[in-house]
């Protein structure tokens, strides 16, 4: 949804549930790939798709493997990759060469916003119905289902779960 509203012609979603390909089209995806049916890994696939590579790349889960797929799938002149997932604790990355070239690597905490700043401004814009997070609640549970609710995420089955006391 942010890359749609931010102008973005081509959105494609790398994911190994296809279960959540059809959501994203819905929310901007042009396109869906899985790395699992894939003959070469997939940063090799994307930057065949895109000639030369990715503008912007995001790395959603927090996995090293994942964000160096990402980090490589990003063009190296200019691309910028987004790491969004949490990272494992004293993980290591496998960058040597990477960001040598106009190619660059970047965090991202709350999306950059401030919070305190920003949170009013996303809750006026959401009850204003400027921003619609409505699509990404998949199920609704009352409180007592917590564990059900966390189940849900661990297997890919939810996007989002509201929990309601």
């Amino acid at each position: 949804m942010g890359c749609k509203a931010a102008g973005a012609a081509r959105i494609i979603g790398v994911d190994v549930n296809k279960e959540k390909f059809k959501k994203a089209q819905e929310l901007g995806a042009t396109e869906c790939l899985n790395p699992l049916d894939l003959k070469k890994p997939i940063q090799e696939v994307l930057l065949d798709m895109t000639d030369f590579g990715i503008d912007f790349c995001f790395e959603g889960i927090g996995n090293l493997d994942t964000l160096e797929a990402a980090l490589t799938s990003c063009n190296e002149s200019y691309g910028v990759c987004v790491v969004v997932g949490v990272l494992p604790a004293g993980g290591q990355l496998n960058i040597s060469g990477q960001l040598f070239s106009g190619r660059s690597l970047k965090g991202s905490v709350f999306g950059g916003w401030k919070s305190r700043e920003h949170i009013p401004k996303l809750v006026a814009d959401y009850i204003a119905e400027k921003l619609n997070l409505d699509p990404l609640i998949t199920h609704t549970l009352s409180l007592d289902k917590i564990n059900v609710a966390v189940e849900l995420m661990k297997t890919g089955k939810c996007i989002r779960c509201i929990l309601l006391l």
